[in-house]
């Protein structure tokens, strides 16, 4: 199993939820996902989902003592000037000058990139669907793998990579809801100390221009799960998806799940994930 610095929490000592999350099976060939319509003959996805009973804990109580670099998740404070992340333009000039100032001062990096952002409403819908919002992602991932985070740091920062590249630098997505507290398929976070490396499973993600790499996560029994219940609009979770430094927490996996103790009449879950990349000195 992994190794850590400090053990993991201990959700048995929580209250919990037991929930299904979807998890991907082994397969023998490289696993991938089309984002697009694929070449005709070409299944969209060779992606094996298969859904597994876990316990979730309530990570309130412990909040405070989440940590980036251990747990891989942390939970933030933060009150947005952002009215509406639905306007590309005040998301942009607001919302990611937010996100920068929130990593920042959680990982006391030297600087900070955002590179990308992607707003979620709940319909119903396939995820990508034509002419539809971005769905929750209902199976347990990981953004970025050992060969994508680097290459992100590449895409985004050009010839000035490399000497990035030779200090530590981390992904870390902020994830918070927009127009109402996240009640309805909130996110399931594992701690990174419970998982077995050989059980982040990568998977080409293959989009029009480019392709991207991300884990899918093959369950195991010994695995911890947290989330945060009823976020509000005045907070945020950071979410560790890349980290160059093998000494601390490099992957959280997570996913949206069904709570059963959603109220009836919930509104649908909105939310937003900023996408940033941490440089240390």
């Amino acid at each position: 199993m992994a190794t850590s610095l400090a053990a993991p929490l201990a959700p048995e000592k929580l209250e919990m939820v037991s929930a299904s999350l979807g998890f991907t099976e082994r397969g023998t060939e490289k696993l991938y996902f089309y984002t697009f319509e694929p070449p005709e003959g070409v299944p969209q996805t060779n992606l094996a989902i298969r859904e597994h009973r876990v316990t979730i804990a309530n990570a309130r109580p412990i909040a405070g003592q989440l940590s980036l670099d251990l747990e891989g998740f942390a939970l933030v404070p933060h009150r947005t000037a952002v009215r509406d992340f639905w306007d590309e333009a005040q998301t942009l000039a607001l919302g990611h000058p937010e996100a920068a100032e929130i990593v920042k001062a959680a990982t006391g990096a030297a600087r900070i990139v955002v590179f990308d952002h992607t707003l979620r409403r709940r319909t119903g819908d396939p995820d990508r669907s034509p002419h539809a919002p971005r769905q929750p992602v209902a199976r347990v991932h990981v953004d970025q793998t050992v060969r994508s985070g680097p290459q992100r740091v590449r895409d985004i920062m050009g010839d000035k990579a490399e000497a990035l590249l030779s200090r530590r630098a981390a992904i870390v997505n902020v994830w918070r809801p927009i127009r109402h507290a996240a009640q309805d398929h909130p996110l399931a976070l594992g701690d990174a100390r419970s998982i077995d490396p050989a059980d982040l499973l990568p998977s080409e993600q293959i989009f029009r221009h480019r392709s991207g790499e991300t884990y899918g996560l093959a369950y195991h029994p010994a695995q911890r799960w947290h989330y945060i219940p009823d976020l509000g609009l005045d907070e945020c979770i950071l979410i560790k998806c890349w980290d160059s430094d093998e000494a601390v927490a490099r992957f959280a996996p997570h996913s949206a799940f069904d709570d059963p103790t959603t109220p009836p009449g919930t509104p649908p879950r909105e939310s937003i994930e900023f996408r940033t990349i941490a440089f240390f000195d």
